[in-house]
């Protein structure tokens, strides 16, 4: 069964870490550029993150450069989302998704995959 799963969201305090990771089963994540998106309430899924298959140059929002990396670990079929310095901003309910269809940049500015995992939320509060 074709799947991917987020997890490591939960509740943090502004200037926190926290880590996501997005694990795929049956296939192989690292033939796939992989994105991280997010989606606050009342707003429009937005591409984070995204991570090339081949030579895993990575493409960012504004919003996250500097605080937010990504990386992957094909053996563990997993990539992650390592996000530092987190601001009330960034809360929302985040997504991984994979696709052969486009380059990281592309995928991040047009929000799309060929698979999408259920999400994991994300809230930065004090």
């Amino acid at each position: 069964q074709v799947q991917l799963v987020e997890s490591g969201g939960g509740l943090v305090q502004p200037g926190g870490s926290l880590r996501l990771s997005c694990t795929a089963s049956g296939f192989a994540l690292g033939d796939y550029v992989i994105g991280w998106f997010r989606q606050a309430p009342g707003k429009e899924r937005e591409g984070v993150s995204c991570i090339d298959r081949s030579d895993n140059s990575a493409h960012y929002a504004d919003s996250v450069k500097g605080r937010f990396t990504i990386s992957r670990d094909n053996a563990k079929n997993t990539v992650y989302l390592q996000m530092n310095f987190l601001n009330p901003e960034d809360t929302a309910v985040y997504y991984c998704a994979a696709t052969k269809m486009s380059g990281p940049v592309m995928m991040c500015l047009v929000p799309g995959g060929d698979y999408w995992g259920q999400g994991t939320q994300v809230t930065v509060s004090s």
